[in-house]
């Protein structure tokens, strides 16, 4: 019984989630196939058909995997559109960060700045960043341009907001010491602030995909020529809800790749802390 116990609590994450989806995938699947319908036919009649959906409103997990290998592995139509997508999520998160993580930073050191920035992260913290979107089209047209401006309004925002709670949740004693010793203004950032702000940096990066996967469906459904919000789109006004899956698990797959990704290089920069 040792054995047995002592490899569920190292592994009680991984099977408790993959547990969970095998019985939400056997649970999807048998409202297209009407297992449930079928089950519950004797005890309630006729009302048991409402558990019989259409392929056509929900599809299932395994006409989905069908869909997915024919798009990545037989007509690979899906590829063209994940590399755009992809490359317009790197540029948008790259410049988010480069906006971001000095905005914060300097915001969060010189108080000045901070009062004079912190109406317009207020004001876009609360404002859906999508609504731009119109005036954003009105401006620079619904080109490749428009994508990565919209991504960048997203990400920047957890970017620049952590970077500056980063700095301004250093331990004050520990600038004290360096003040002490004599440390200068940038021998006290490099040494003090900035390895102190790497889990608040991490941190604000993992929101920052999330947001920068909404942009990129968000962006490509208004107008784009392609992408993979763009054939999300396409595939949910043709009815073919087995496409509109994979491009929406695909997404959702490349989001908790990288998430877990910043989560390990986060735990591994943590190490030092108590």
């Amino acid at each position: 019984m040792i054995a047995p116990q002592g490899f569920y609590s190292r592994h009680e994450r991984a099977i408790l989630g993959v547990g969970a989806i095998v019985l939400f995938l056997a649970f999807w699947e048998g409202l297209e196939r009407g297992w449930w319908s079928d089950l519950l036919q004797p005890v309630i009649g006729a009302e048991a058909e409402r558990w019989r959906i259409k392929p056509i409103f929900i599809s299932s997990p395994a006409l989905i995997t069908q869909a997915a290998y024919r798009m990545f592995f037989v007509t690979g139509e899906i590829w063209r559109d994940l590399g755009l997508s992809g490359l317009e999520f790197v540029l948008g998160i790259a410049i988010a960060i480069t906006i971001g993580i000095p905005l914060g930073l300097a915001a969060g050191w010189y108080r000045p700045l901070s009062h004079a920035v912190a109406p317009f992260l207020s004001a876009l913290n609360a404002t859906p960043q999508v609504a731009f979107l119109p005036l954003i089209i009105i401006w620079i047209g619904s080109g490749f341009a428009t994508k990565i401006i919209i991504i960048v309004l997203l990400a920047v925002l957890p970017i620049a907001i952590n970077a500056q709670a980063a700095v301004r949740t250093t331990d004050p004693r520990l600038i004290k010491v360096a003040d002490s010793f004599g440390a200068g203004e940038w021998l006290l950032f490099r040494s003090i602030i900035l390895p102190s702000a790497v889990p608040f940096l991490l941190a604000g990066l993992r929101l920052a995909i999330g947001r920068g996967m909404i942009g990129i469906v968000v962006g490509e459904v208004y107008g784009s020529s392609g992408g993979i919000g763009m054939m999300i789109s396409q595939a949910g006004s043709r009815f073919q809800t087995d496409k509109v899956f994979v491009g929406v698990l695909t997404i959702v797959a490349a989001g908790v790749i990288l998430v877990e990704v910043l989560r390990r290089i986060e735990r591994r920069v943590e190490v030092w802390r108590p």
